[in-house]
């Protein structure tokens, strides 16, 4: 059986991803800050007993995401590691960053899937032809760049690219293929109620060109409908 672990798992695409992949027949390690607190997510393992299990995991705590994998029992491969947790500060504009809003920016969105891609290397090494996902964002496009806003978030999803390229030079020999995607504008409590794309969409086209994305491939940024986007 493939298996799937998904950081972020509680609501949004985290979700949505577990549900897809639950539903195609995968097993999944759905992983959030607050379990307890996750209501969609408990009720999406009732109906799904025995292929998901729920772990509570801090991305931003570096222990944590060090010692995930003496966890997860007896999981033996990881086929697809999907970084989705994220953090977006909300009204940033020139004049008001903080710094603690920086710090946490990059624990979470840059930091957080190199040292869980690394702690999680074994897993996917035992994988046959296994792939990190890493969610970004197109706000992190140097290229695109052009206003001031959401800089926090902006800077880390940068950072986040540069990442996604190192582990894909590292991880691509040993067949494992590093991809990184903007989801697009979608209705999430991050994206809002006026964002076009429900998440549905934005996970079937994200799970479409993964499911077609080779080693050679590894360190590319492309949207969730497969277009190639510029760093």
């Amino acid at each position: 059986m493939r298996s799937a672990l998904i950081t972020g798992a509680n609501r949004g695409l985290g979700l949505e991803f577990a549900t897809q992949l639950l539903d195609a027949g995968w097993q999944v390690t759905a992983c959030c800050r607050a379990p307890q607190q996750a209501q969609e997510l408990h009720a999406l393992a009732a109906r799904h007993a025995g292929r998901i299990e729920v772990q509570a995991l801090a991305v931003d705590d570096a222990v944590a995401l060090a010692d995930l994998p003496a966890r997860l029992g007896a999981l033996r491969h990881l086929d697809l590691l999907i970084n989705n947790a994220g953090v977006l500060v909300s009204g940033e504009r020139f004049g008001n960053v903080r710094s603690d809003d920086l710090a946490r920016s990059f624990a979470i969105n840059a930091s957080a899937p190199l040292l869980l891609t690394q702690a999680l290397a074994p897993l996917l090494e035992h994988a046959h032809a296994a792939k990190v996902l890493c969610i970004s964002s197109q706000l992190g496009s140097i290229a695109q760049a052009s206003t001031f806003r959401t800089v926090s978030y902006a800077m880390s999803k940068a950072a986040l690219d540069m990442a996604a390229r190192r582990l894909a030079a590292e991880l691509g020999p040993r067949g494992i293929t590093v991809l990184v995607m903007h989801p697009g504008w979608v209705r999430t409590d991050m994206g809002g109620a006026s964002a076009p794309l429900l998440p549905r969409a934005a996970v079937t086209g994200m799970l479409a060109v993964l499911a077609r994305a080779t080693p050679a491939q590894g360190g590319h940024f492309y949207a969730y409908d497969g277009t190639e986007l510029p760093w």
